[in-house]
């Protein structure tokens, strides 16, 4: 199509000529504007728009030209824009390359299924508790359950920060201003860190378990949460929940037990005879 088509009257009548024809060309219309929308917020802020920009400008001289009679300006800026394009091709290469990437991403036609919520925190908690156990960093970690934490959010910084492995690794590194106290974690997001968790009042805890484990215990006695700890001193995995305190869980053990109370639905365990318990230890 040239522009000269745009004025003549048999263009538009074709158009429009039966209810099959204004559809398919309303269609045609929509996409190439969903096209034009994306590939605008795609490249925005980049170099490419500025060369867009310039192409744009030359197209609207050329329109006019053309619709006034100037067929010698007329052809200049279609050979302008048609050799330009290639010019352009070669010299923002690397911008070009980058936006297909980024189009590349973010289109899940070829991509697996999506990870949920859970299991994304699932994988952040097991990657920084494979870190921090064999290292022996001293983490203590509560997840709120249906019962509110506020109380004990109050107490801590706030972060409101996505769930992630490093991040958690690196709050609790020691010497570093975040690494005391509880990272309390509320839909989803890091609330806070060195939040002050209620230490357990049962005399019957081992003297072995250090302040960590007594907050989880405590935090376990008043509310629905489920808490995980690694020992500072041995690099122990240990879990609280529901009156339950688990210690000595392996890696593959502390992710059953995060699956059990994190995915909805999944078949729970039948409690073994040998439970890993503090003295059989229950609420």
């Amino acid at each position: 199509m040239n522009f000269q088509q745009l004025s003549n009257p048999q263009y538009w009548s074709n158009l429009f000529s039966s209810p099959w024809s204004i559809a398919i060309n309303v269609l045609d219309i929509a996409l190439v504007a969903w096209i034009l929308y994306y590939f605008t917020k795609a490249i925005a802020g980049t170099k490419i728009m500025i060369l867009v920009r310039g192409v744009l400008l030359f197209i609207l001289a050329q329109i006019i030209a053309a619709s006034i009679g100037l067929t010698t300006i007329s052809w200049l800026f279609n050979q302008v824009i048609t050799y330009g394009v290639i010019a352009a091709v070669v010299i923002f290469t690397p911008e070009i390359r980058t936006g297909l990437e980024r189009l590349g991403r973010a289109t899940e036609i070829f991509s697996a299924t999506p990870l949920s919520s859970e299991e994304k925190l699932i994988q952040a908690f097991v990657k920084a508790v494979d870190y921090m156990s064999p290292r022996k960093i001293g983490a203590l970690v509560a997840i709120q359950g249906s019962r509110t934490l506020q109380e004990y959010i109050a107490t801590g910084i706030p972060l409101d920060a996505d769930v992630s492995g490093e991040l958690l690794i690196n709050i609790f590194i020691p010497n570093t201003p975040l690494h005391d106290g509880a990272v309390i974690i509320q839909d989803d997001k890091i609330a806070v860190s060195c939040a002050y968790l209620p230490l357990t009042e049962n005399s019957g805890i081992s003297k072995e378990f250090g302040t960590r484990h007594r907050a989880a215990i405590g935090l376990s006695e008043v509310s629905d949460a489920f808490t995980f700890v690694v020992s500072e001193e041995t690099g122990g995995i240990s879990i609280t929940h529901n009156g339950v305190f688990k210690h000595n869980l392996s890696l593959e053990e502390f992710e059953a037990e995060l699956r059990k109370v994190l995915i909805p639905g999944q078949p729970k365990d039948k409690p073994a005879l040998l439970e890993r318990m503090l003295g059989g230890w229950r609420r």
